[in-house]
């Protein structure tokens, strides 16, 4: 594993009081949401998240307490349990990166932990883990259209108490990002013009390939969204002991625990045990809903560097 020092630690502010409203400020319906299905479900917008990239945060619901967290290097959107041995953990951002990924730091104890692996990578929690949360992505327009009663991350900066006059589009201005994912280099170098050179000699999986990464016990599966459109948009596995159904439509990818249903994708939508059921709810039209199974998405790069070349559905 390879670590630097980039910034100063919280250089890059985690959000520790969110709020929340029905109003999003952005004006681009593709712009991309991290969903946590909380009553009422919740939005996490991707432009917000990558100035930001943690959000510590406590759903209604449960009132489970929970990290939403990004790397806009690795692409890498996961959602965490904050809670380890009894203990609530706040979440910030070290100034250091693992591999090109993000490096967490709790402020309980100190520890460090690597962001898409969700483990501590030092400090009094070393090699703990903490448990992913079920979380898709998709766009706003998707999620408004899907979740009405929702409700989404409201930005810090910007408006009318801002100093310099900016807008909240101005304050999370996104071209940089986009600049980043449209080009072919990957990592720090790739975004900021330092830090190490890495080079990928795969030819059967690019490194910014976005994949769903399952984990379960000792067993790591990635699904790559390009594979499971080949595969007709639906994928059936196991990963360790959980049969998994992976859907995509579009952009999107989705997975669920497999009931056993002879499925089949038809204009977007799955066709299984006489209804249809929404590829990105899981909600059924006679009122069931699919069990969504806790997963990251992120690319493909990142996912080889946790947990190797073998953990890629279909390939070699």
């Amino acid at each position: 594993m390879h670590i630097q020092d980039v910034l100063p630690r919280d250089a890059i502010p985690s959000i520790d009081d969110p709020s929340f409203g029905t109003a999003y400020f952005g004006d681009d319906d593709d712009d991309e949401v991290i969903v946590v299905e909380d009553d009422p479900p919740r939005a996490y917008p991707v432009r917000i998240l990558s100035y930001h990239e943690i959000v510590n945060d406590v759903l209604e619901g449960e009132r489970r307490p929970v990290a939403v967290t990004w790397c806009p290097i690795c692409a890498s959107a996961a959602v965490y349990d904050r809670t380890v041995d009894g203990q609530i953990l706040t979440f910030g951002t070290s100034g250091k990166l693992a591999d090109d990924a993000l490096v967490m730091y709790d402020r309980e104890t100190g520890s460090e932990w690597k962001q898409p692996l969700g483990r501590s990578i030092s400090g009094p929690l070393e090699n703990r883990e903490l448990s992913v949360l079920p979380a898709p992505m998709m766009s706003w327009k998707r999620f408004r259209s899907e979740y009405p009663d929702g409700i989404v991350l409201q930005p810090v900066h910007g408006g009318e108490n801002d100093p310099q006059g900016q807008s909240p589009r101005s304050v999370y201005n996104m071209t940089r990002y986009e600049q980043y994912d449209a080009a072919e280099e990957f990592g720090l170098r790739a975004m900021r013009g330092e830090g190490r050179e890495r080079s990928w000699d795969r030819e059967d999986i690019g490194p910014k390939e976005v994949v769903l990464g399952i984990v379960r016990d000792d067993a790591a599966v990635a699904y790559p969204l390009p594979r499971v459109r080949e595969e007709g948009g639906m994928v059936f596995d196991s990963v360790g002991d959980r049969d998994v159904i992976v859907v995509s439509s579009g952009a999107e990818i989705h997975a669920y625990e497999d009931p056993g249903y002879e499925f089949e994708l038809r204009n977007g939508a799955l066709y299984g045990d006489g209804v249809s059921w929404d590829v990105a709810t899981g909600r059924s039209s006679d009122g069931r809903t699919l069990s969504r199974v806790p997963a990251r998405r992120l690319y493909a790069f990142a996912w080889l560097d946790d947990h190797g070349g073998n953990s890629v559905y279909g390939l070699d």
